[in-house]
């Protein structure tokens, strides 16, 4: 461009140059003088050229200088944009270790008031249970045996989560995951729970089991947050824990606080539980879907529902084993129904469910022939070995949300020596 620029300029000169030039010939000044007059022109023509060359230069270097302010300008105001970003990650990360730290607390608190209660029922049925007549002294030193095993399994933290799939029907799809506990003994070996319930459960002990996994259900619903996996976890609660008036009350705080797991966190009990309770159990489960958490049935055994009551509880959920749903079927008039609700088909049971909320699973699937039968009740999750069988989480995401082993150990140690 500045080459054009010169070229078009020197042509200009040239031009008012000789213009001069043959005016000052024909003007009678002759040849000498217009050739005076020509050189004359381009001389001054030259000159001029120098100082608007000059001139142009001196514009171009202050717009240049003005070019690179603003750019400083703008450099600053990016840095002192990423200053104040970079300081405000900094406030967000001090603020979620807050947080966490305080969350944790409260899981410990909760936790240590647990293994108390948990002591305090031990110690008072060994005190009950000193004068054993000899016939069964075999039975209850066994019966005592494992009871320390399970209360020491408690206390050393050796209670592992195992996850279940529930699916959707028929595309076998994952869509919610059920916890179950498992016990270790001091050698590592796993105890199923038809091992520890026998003594677990007549001793007051599930609570503390099943409220100690509630907070690594938690943890789990965390970290498929994170991941924007929006699956739900069942979650079993115990029917003395809705009733307690000292657990409940920190249970219900804890969950205030992180209330925006309740989309996902679905608790469990089962039907026998959930028609035993009473107005305080009631009320509490009423306190908990006021924070939006769901409920669920399971271990069902009698179809013939009060899904009127179960909507007002906000149960959303009814899992059925494959076993009882299917031996309910019976033939009628020409017609397929179930022997508890006669006066429907079954296919049209599910259908029943849904427009009170519920939905049902149907659990313990073990067989193909089951899915197909299933199928054709309009069921639409399946739970159960064939879909998956239950897997257990990770130690190290568990040890996330436990306090340390240590803590728990010394918690009893101290309970002990009051």
């Amino acid at each position: 461009m500045r080459r054009v620029t010169g070229a078009l300029l020197a042509g200009a000169y040239l031009c008012l140059a000789l213009t001069v030039a043959l005016m000052v010939w024909r003007g009678g000044g002759g040849a000498a003088a217009g050739l005076a007059a020509l050189i004359g022109s381009l001389a001054l023509a030259l000159a001029l050229h120098g100082l608007i060359s000059r001139a142009f230069e001196r514009s171009g270097t202050q717009r240049e200088l003005a070019d690179v302010r603003e750019a400083n300008r703008i450099l600053a105001d990016q840095l002192e944009g990423l200053y104040d970003r970079l300081a405000g990650f900094a406030e967000t990360l001090q603020e979620d270790a807050e947080r966490r730290s305080e969350e944790l607390t409260t899981e410990m608190r909760v936790l240590e008031d647990l293994v108390q209660r948990m002591r305090d029922g031990l110690e008072d049925r060994l005190a009950q249970t000193r004068d054993v007549p000899p016939a069964y002294e075999r039975h209850h030193n066994q019966h005592m045996a494992l009871l320390e095993t399970v209360r020491a399994a408690l206390a050393e933290n050796r209670v592992d989560l195992y996850l279940q799939a529930v699916v959707s029907l028929p595309q076998r799809r994952t869509v919610f995951y059920e916890s179950f506990s498992r016990l270790r003994d001091a050698t590592g070996r796993v105890m199923m729970p038809a091992e520890y319930l026998s003594v677990a459960e007549p001793e007051g002990l599930m609570p503390a089991i099943d409220n100690l996994l509630l907070f690594r259900c938690v943890q789990i619903v965390r970290r498929l947050a994170k991941s924007d996996r929006k699956i739900g976890i069942f979650c079993n609660v115990a029917l003395g824990s809705l009733g307690d008036e000292t657990f409940f009350p920190q249970f219900l705080e804890f969950l205030s606080e992180n209330k925006d797991m309740a989309g996902s966190l679905i608790f469990e009990l089962g039907q026998g539980a959930f028609d035993r309770r009473g107005a305080v159990e009631a009320r509490n489960m009423a306190k908990l879907a006021d924070l939006g958490f769901r409920f669920s049935l399971d271990k069902v055994v009698d179809l013939d529902l009060n899904f009127a009551d179960l909507a007002r509880a906000d149960v959303k959920f009814v899992k059925v084993s494959a076993d009882v749903l299917l031996n309910q079927l019976m033939e009628l008039d020409g017609r397929l129904t179930l022997r508890s609700l006669k006066d429907i088909n079954a296919a049209d049971f599910a259908d029943l469910t849904r427009r009170y909320g519920v939905e049902l699973i149907a659990e313990k699937v073990e067989t193909e022939r089951q899915v197909v039968d299933i199928l054709e009740l309009n069921i639409a999750y399946g739970q159960g070995n064939l879909f998956a069988e239950p897997r257990p989480i990770r130690d190290s995401i568990l040890a996330e949300a436990d306090p340390p082993a240590d803590f728990m150990r010394s918690t009893l140690r101290r309970r002990a020596s009051r």
